[in-house]
């Protein structure tokens, strides 16, 4: 089984003072893990990774280009690249009165990229200050041509921005979806809600209670932006130690638990339509840095594994930030000369993309040195993927050392997310198995062998801090 590393005294002996604080910096003994692939939990949807971009994103520049539309290559490049299964349109300019809403025309060619991209997408109808006719008229277009592109449709976004009490929002929202549901006459007039801001959460709770009996809807939608407001992380050295950790992992427990028992109880599922780290456009150093890399792989894989259906990460050049536009500081990409520049973040959706298949299978940890360590796995067929997150950040940042129990197995790969000199700050050279996704979608990341199981069935990991892996075994772990 894996052991600790025997020193020699004679090189004990020579050890230097720097050395040696380089030794204490180590975790001194292995992170012990099992998988029990023979008790398989939920799947994994195969929709799970999503994006979201502003509803002004759909409406045609000044030139009558569309940025969703089949003519750009480039973005559906860089969507199949990343993994991207749901597109959402929505934020806050689907609700800002001073906008126009949506042409036939728009739509037409949002709907041309969704086929092209093969992505299903949430559509968010107006209804602050929004006028009833318009949105049936809408959703009546999209029903009739789109059916089969389409999740849902949302009902507004962040209600209780504009509507400070869950029963009149209620009361318009049946509105709403009954007037659009008998125009339309049809099974595509499908609906989601209700897409409200961290802090009013227990609204989706009361939602799912509601309208656990309309046939209409779909699933049930929140948002999230667990780091909170972009304007009061003025340390990005310690908002980068916050997200990475442990902490934030009782935050989602506690934040969670105010809807989503509520959510499954009554037959629905939950899809976070809208989340990311920090809002307010995200925290500068921070959100646009490899520790949102780190934060966003763990984020989407405890949701998963504890009953979230999909996240779509906000994102885009430019985000609504109340009623002003600011570049996204927490962009999945941004627009380039040659395609779509990948940030860290869009590193985090990639690897998650590669090793969500299947279902989610028990993980057991021994961890006697509290390493801030996460590991998650999947079992589909007879390949198990396990997915390690080594948090340690900071001077007194731990090397991790993690002994996987993988029984008689063929011979594992890894696939490694780094940053140059482990640096958590690092905006550039993120690299996924050794190499970087291109601005034109292209990525030649490959997989390294790893040693074969000792007699006992064990593997060793060594995982650097402030760093990711995804292990893969072609054959299935045994007990």
């Amino acid at each position: 089984m894996c052991q600790p590393k025997r020193w020699r005294v004679q090189w004990l002996l020579s050890l230097a003072m720097g050395a040696l604080l380089t030794l204490s910096s180590r975790a001194q003994s292995p992170v012990q893990i099992a998988i029990a692939p023979q008790n398989p939990g939920v799947a994994v949807p195969t929709d799970f990774l999503g994006l979201s971009f502003e509803m002004q994103r759909v409406l045609a520049d000044t030139n009558g280009w569309h940025y969703f539309s089949a003519r750009n290559q480039p973005l559906i490049a860089m969507f199949r690249t990343l993994g991207i299964q749901s597109l959402r349109v929505g934020g806050n300019t689907a609700d800002r009165p001073t906008l126009p809403t949506p042409t036939e025309s728009d739509v037409d060619a949002l709907f041309a990229f969704a086929r092209a991209a093969k992505v299903k997408v949430i559509f968010t109808l107006r209804l602050n200050q929004g006028e009833l006719a318009a949105a049936v008229n809408m959703a009546n277009y999209i029903s009739r041509h789109y059916s089969g592109q389409l999740a849902s449709f949302a009902i507004g976004n962040e209600p209780n921005v504009f509507s400070k009490e869950f029963a009149p929002y209620l009361t318009e929202w049946r509105r709403y979806a009954a007037t659009i549901t008998a125009a339309t006459n049809s099974p595509g007039a499908v609906f989601s809600g209700p897409g409200v801001s961290p802090g009013h959460e227990t609204w989706s709770a009361m939602f799912a209670t509601n309208l656990a009996s309309i046939l209409g809807v779909r699933f049930i939608t929140q948002h999230d932006y667990p780091g909170g407001d972009a304007r009061k992380a003025t340390n990005a050295a310690a908002e980068r130690a916050k997200i990475l950790g442990p902490e934030m992992d009782a935050h989602y427990a506690r934040f969670t638990a105010n809807f989503l028992p509520a959510v499954l109880a009554s037959g629905f599922t939950c899809r976070f339509e809208e989340a990311n780290s920090y809002y307010d456009g995200g925290a500068p150093e921070v959100s646009d840095t490899f520790a949102s890399a780190l934060w966003a792989l763990n984020y989407q894989w405890w949701l998963a594994a504890h009953g979230v259906s999909g996240i779509n990460f906000h994102t885009g050049d430019k985000v609504a930030a109340r009623d002003m536009n600011k570049p996204c500081r927490y962009a999945a990409f941004w627009t380039a000369t040659n395609g779509y520049n990948v940030h860290p973040l869009g590193y985090a959706l990639k690897l998650f993309a590669l090793g969500n298949h299947g279902r989610l299978v028990p993980v057991t940890m021994s961890n006697p040195e509290q390493v801030n360590l996460a590991a998650y796995a999947t079992v589909e067929g007879k390949t198990i993927w396990v997915t390690l997150i080594n948090r340690e950040n900071g001077p007194t940042a731990r090397a991790a050392r993690v002994c996987l129990a993988v029984g008689n197995t063929g011979r594992g790969e890894i696939l490694r997310l780094t940053a140059p000199n482990g640096d958590l700050g690092a905006k550039t050279g993120i690299q996924l198995g050794g190499a970087e996704i291109q601005d034109n979608a292209r990525w030649s990341g490959r997989w390294a062998r790893m040693p074969m199981a000792d007699k006992a069935g064990n593997v060793s990991v060594e995982l650097p801090a402030s760093s990711a892996a995804l292990v893969r075994f072609k054959t299935p772990l045994k007990p």
